[in-house]
């Protein structure tokens, strides 16, 4: 019952991520189906192309050997040297159509999915030899699939084996009193046609299967909502942590603002919503903005520079447009040049009446 919960619960589509996690461990959609068309395939152009040469380079061989026979010495040596040269005739004949057959088996399995090599599917694992994992395997769904799958091949074969075999039943009658060329040319036509028949069927049956079984792995992958925000979580960090890394920076980002208010030339208000605080020294090109804000801490710069002597002018005009339009650590727009200079002249000015009063 509780896989039927988790595969219930599964309603999200599989991740790129999760796709990538299970090929690592070497699972991924593959039909053996599609491995078998291929190797048929592969017998197919074994036989036709290179069987004929094959069998007959063989033939000429053991006919040399048979004409040859009485010379043939029969001690140890002489039937171990036979032996030996026999095998590497066989060899040499079924070499190219071996090959073919090996080139086949893996184009069957890298079309699928790409080339894949992984120990994880090797790994020992308690789960391979649990008699109650194995009877959970026994009579799954897949199982169930696989022995359906197995009889309507073995039905569907046997059909075709009678397709094919039955209109030639009168001619298979007359080979008893055939020579051996007429039999194997007989059996050939019929090996070719049920060969051909086999191939166009199989290539239904893999297709179907090859369908069936991409179905069923990205429904195995699918991902809980719970699997996707932790999987979220791992790959973007989490929510909760990141706000909170943000809420420090910005406070220590407004600490270091409000730490060279005290380095203010004048501080901009409008009176109570906006508050730039500006340094202008002789030399620099223009002033800088040393720390802004709105509201409270507009209210924090505000004190910050009279506690420092900074001198506050309230300009709700300019302190509005310099809010939004200077950032920190960024010297003003040229277009407020004119306006500032009259707030730091006047500044200067009372600088200067209250040091002659002193």
């Amino acid at each position: 019952m509780a896989d039927d919960v988790d595969d219930a619960e599964k309603t999200e589509d599989p991740s790129e991520r999760k796709l990538l996690e299970a090929r690592r461990k070497g699972d991924v959609a593959k039909s053996q189906e599609v491995s078998t068309w291929f190797v048929l395939i592969g017998s197919a152009m074994a036989l036709f192309i290179f069987g004929g040469g094959a069998a007959e380079d063989l033939a000429l061989y053991l006919k040399g050997i048979f004409q040859h026979a009485d010379q043939i010495g029969m001690d140890t040596s002489s039937l171990r040297v036979l032996g030996r040269d026999i095998a590497l005739a066989v060899t040499a004949a079924l070499a190219i159509p071996l090959m073919l057959l090996i080139i086949a088996a893996i184009a069957g399995n890298a079309i699928q999915h790409g080339f894949l090599l992984s120990a994880e599917s090797i790994k020992p694992k308690l789960s391979k030899i649990s008699p109650q994992a194995g009877f959970k395997r026994l009579f799954s769904s897949q199982s169930l699939v696989n022995f359906v799958k197995g009889l309507a091949k073995l039905t569907i074969v046997g059909v075709l084996m009678a397709v094919v075999v039955w209109p030639e039943r009168g001619r298979m009658d007359t080979l008893v009193a055939a020579g051996i060329p007429a039999i194997l040319e007989t059996a050939s036509m019929l090996g070719m046609k049920l060969m051909i028949a086999t191939i166009a069927v199989m290539t239904l049956i893999a297709a179907a299967d090859f369908a069936y079984q991409r179905h069923v792995y990205y429904k195995k992958q699918r991902m809980t909502q719970r699997e996707v925000k932790d999987e979220y979580k791992q790959a973007e960090g989490d929510p909760m942590v990141k706000a909170k890394l943000r809420q420090i920076r910005a406070e220590r980002s407004k600490q270091r603002m409000m730490s060279k208010v005290p380095e203010a030339t004048v501080v901009v208000t409008n009176p109570t919503h906006f508050a730039v605080a500006l340094k202008y020294e002789e030399g620099m090109q223009a002033p800088i903005c040393l720390a802004k804000g709105v509201d409270a801490v507009a209210l924090r710069i505000r004190e910050t520079a009279r506690e420092h002597g900074v001198p506050v002018v309230e300009n709700p005009p300019l302190a509005r447009a310099l809010h939004a339009t200077v950032d920190i650590d960024q010297i003003i727009d040229p277009q407020h040049y004119k306006a500032v200079a009259q707030v730091i002249s006047f500044v200067m000015r009372q600088k200067r009446k209250r040091s002659w009063r002193a």
